[in-house]
C-alpha cells in the first residue's frame, strides 16, 4: 500500500476504535440494576456559576450492590446535586439526609429488561452507523488516490483492507452488545 492508502487505514482504525469506546462509554450509562459511578456521569450543577460534574463536587462511592453515596465537599451544594440528579431524569430519586445523597437502585422488572436490552442494541446500531460512514469515506480516498495515479491492484488491496476493518468492528460492536444485553437480563 502507498503512503497515503495506508495512512488512510490509520486514520480510518482510530475513527472506528473512537466509534467503539464512544458505544462502550454509552453503554455504561445503561444501568443494570446495580450501582455505578457512571450513572451520574454527564449530570452537571452549576458549582459557583459554572457547570462542573457532580464527581468534581462530591465524593462519589458505592456503599452496596444497590446504593450510590455521593457526599458534596460543600453541605450547601446538596440541594444543588439534588435538583441536578432530577433534571437529569434517570430514574432514580435521590435521598438527602444532610450529610449525604443516596440513590437506591430499584431492581429492573423484566419489562425495564426488555426495554433497556433495546436501548443497548439502538445504541449499537448507532455505532455501525458510525463505522459505515467512516467506510465510506475511507473509500473515497481510495477512489480519489485511485483517479490520481494508484494502480488498481493497490486500490483493491486498500479497499479489501478497510472493509475487513469495518467488519472486525462491526462483529466486535455485536459482541459488546451481546455482553451488556446478557448483564441486563440477568437477574
Amino acid at each position: 500500500m502507498s503512503d497515503t492508502a495506508e495512512s488512510n487505514y490509520k486514520k480510518a482504525d482510530e475513527e472506528m476504535k473512537k466509534a467503539i469506546n464512544h458505544l462502550q462509554s454509552e453503554l455504561l450509562k445503561i444501568r443494570a440494576g446495580k450501582a455505578s459511578p457512571s450513572i451520574i456521569d454527564g449530570i452537571n450543577i452549576d458549582y459557583y456559576g459554572s457547570p462542573t460534574p457532580i464527581g468534581q463536587a462530591a465524593n462519589v462511592t458505592v456503599t452496596d450492590a444497590r446504593t450510590l453515596s455521593i457526599q458534596p465537599w460543600e453541605k450547601n451544594m446538596l440541594q444543588e446535586i439534588e435538583k441536578a440528579i432530577m433534571a437529569a431524569n434517570i430514574g432514580i430519586t435521590p435521598q438527602n439526609d444532610g450529610d449525604f445523597i443516596k440513590l437506591y437502585m430499584p431492581p429492573l422488572t423484566e419489562e425495564r429488561r426488555k426495554e433497556m436490552s433495546k436501548k443497548v442494541f439502538a445504541e449499537g446500531e448507532q455505532a455501525k452507523i458510525s463505522i459505515r460512514n467512516i467506510r465510506r469515506d475511507a473509500m473515497e480516498v481510495v477512489k480519489d488516490l485511485k483517479k490520481d495515479g494508484m494502480s488498481e491492484d493497490q486500490a483493491k488491496d486498500a479497499e479489501d483492507s478497510i472493509q475487513s476493518l469495518t467488519d472486525d468492528c462491526t462483529k466486535n460492536i455485536d459482541e459488546v452488545c451481546k455482553v451488556k444485553e446478557k448483564e441486563l437480563m440477568t437477574i
